[in-house]
């Protein structure tokens, strides 16, 4: 219980401390027009109240994020309660509230175009080309899984289902942003605060009342629990597993959503650096709730590995289970009707914005104005089709990828950061020090991770060379070319 209050505080800390720093050195001002003023259209770019922009927020970038990815880190113990914590105050928050904010600075664009300012037209080109295969890729994943799991709770052919949920992000992704999406995810978003509010409350209650035992951080359990260690290593893979908990770079397509329909520069913090300090929260609760309600990492990994009788079955337990079997353990029967609406509402509220932000990310490669919902509807047929094909094959392999794909685009993202702070002549180090650790982690995970997983399988003081060589070759890349436009800045102000 000691270390997971500890990490509540220091989450909310971080927000109060960090973000308040994070949010002067940027330099917000309220009295700068944003873009859902100087460019309001009623359908993107649209005032709405702040309270509602920073639950849209939360519910883009979580989605089954911060539960099944908590869930599965949970699995190398202990040491993932460091990586939520530290991650998502100094990495993932910052990414996010940077992203959100340089697309408000920059009329609310997607981060291609962002990308291609600060770093080049072929950081740009790259982008181009990764940025929408990610975006489908996630759009195509909260398809097929939430009506996998609808099929298997009501009889229902899937391929109902997944009629259903298209019909649901169609009109998602080409009508204005609050008709549907700004309507019904404050339900949404209560329903997943819920969630978890009271998975962590009755956690706790266990703890005191002695019938369960929360797994504390100590010196001894910072090691891996996992039942697999050879083929998940700790260090890379916690980092690529638990990635919406701590950083994910999908956040950044979402962030410029939001920044569209942010009305005043000052409320940037509580909604994109408090949105992902709140999904860290969520996120903590399960990886507890995980190592808790199986008696600690070795009983989680004992019950994916090796199974347990469930309803007279011996059943392996994915992180679907695990999470339906502690809520109704923890939460009776309500917890039934809540696991149902979290494990299959929330994956939905972050593919209708994935497929939303494909449409608005095409839309400003071609500059092709949205306003009409005919041209919203040109550049959508394509990717609606493209992810009905996709639906109807075996995606697994794909999806195999889009972990390490997440973290690749965060860094991205961040040493775009901290060209815009290079080129500005400030100090670059809140980007490019987290964007140096994540290129290590990256590198070393494409050389370490299993071929099944998009890597070389190759052994860990290769993949750890290799990622400590690029990692501080980038770092160095940045510190030169900082000092470089720090000249230029001195020369032409002479």
């Amino acid at each position: 219980m000691i270390t997971f209050c500890v990490a509540i505080i220091a989450l909310i800390a971080g927000y109060a401390v960090y973000g308040r720093f994070v949010d002067r050195f940027f330099g917000a001002d309220p009295r700068r027009a944003t873009p859902a003023v100087t460019k309001a259209d009623g359908v993107d770019f649209k005032e709405m109240p702040t309270w509602k922009v920073f639950v849209i927020q939360f519910l883009n970038i979580a989605g089954l994020g911060p539960i099944f990815g908590a869930v599965m880190g949970a699995a190398y113990g202990p040491a993932a309660y460091l990586w939520i914590v530290l991650g998502c105050i100094f990495m993932g928050a910052v990414h996010d509230y940077f992203s959100g904010m340089l697309s408000l600075r920059n009329d609310g664009v997607n981060m291609p175009d962002l990308t291609g300012r600060y770093l080049g037209k072929g950081a740009r080109t790259f982008m181009t080309v990764f940025v929408p295969f990610l975006l489908l890729a996630v759009g195509v994943s909260f398809v097929t899984g939430p009506a996998d799991l609808m099929q298997s709770l009501t009889g229902w052919d899937k391929t109902w289902w997944l009629y259903i949920i298209f019909i649901y992000y169609i009109l998602a992704t080409l009508l204005p942003i609050d008709k549907i999406i700004g309507s019904i995810y404050p339900f949404m978003g209560a329903a997943l605060l819920f969630m978890a509010v009271g998975v962590g409350g009755a956690m706790l209650w266990g703890d005191i009342t002695g019938s369960i035992s929360m797994t504390e951080l100590t010196p001894a359990s910072l090691r891996n629990y996992h039942a697999d260690p050879q083929n998940n290593i700790l260090i890379p893979m916690l980092f690529i597993v638990i990635s919406c908990g701590a950083i994910s770079g999908f956040h950044s397509t979402q962030s410029p959503l939001m920044a569209r329909c942010l009305k005043n520069e000052k409320y940037g913090r509580p909604v994109f650096y408090g949105a992902m300090i709140a999904e860290g929260i969520v996120a903590m609760i399960w990886a507890s709730a995980a190592m808790a309600y199986f008696g600690g990492p070795e009983g989680l990994n004992k019950a994916a590995t090796d199974g347990m009788m469930i309803n007279g079955e011996l059943t392996k337990v994915t992180p679907a289970i695990a999470v339906d079997m502690i809520c109704k353990s923890w939460l009776g029967k309500v917890g039934a009707i809540i696991a149902v609406i979290g494990v299959v509402v929330c994956p939905i509220t972050s593919g209708d914005t994935a497929f939303r932000s494909l449409r608005l990310t095409l839309a400003d490669l071609f500059r092709y104005d949205q306003k009409k919902i005919g041209h919203r509807l040109i550049v959508s047929a394509p990717i609606f089709i493209a992810a009905y094909f996709f639906c109807m094959a075996d995606f697994s392999t794909v999806w195999n990828y889009v972990g390490i794909c997440n973290q690749i685009l965060a860094t991205l993202v961040l040493w775009t950061v901290t060209a815009y702070l290079a080129k500005s002549g400030r100090p670059h180090w809140i980007t490019s020090v987290p964007a140096t650790f994540l290129t290590f982690v990256c590198v070393s995970y494409f050389m370490m991770a299993p071929y099944k997983s998009g890597g070389l399988s190759l052994a860990p003081a290769a993949g750890y060379a290799a990622g400590g060589v690029v990692a501080v070759a980038a770092f160095v890349w940045c510190v030169v070319a900082a000092r470089k436009a720090r000249v230029r800045l001195s020369s032409s102000s002479l």
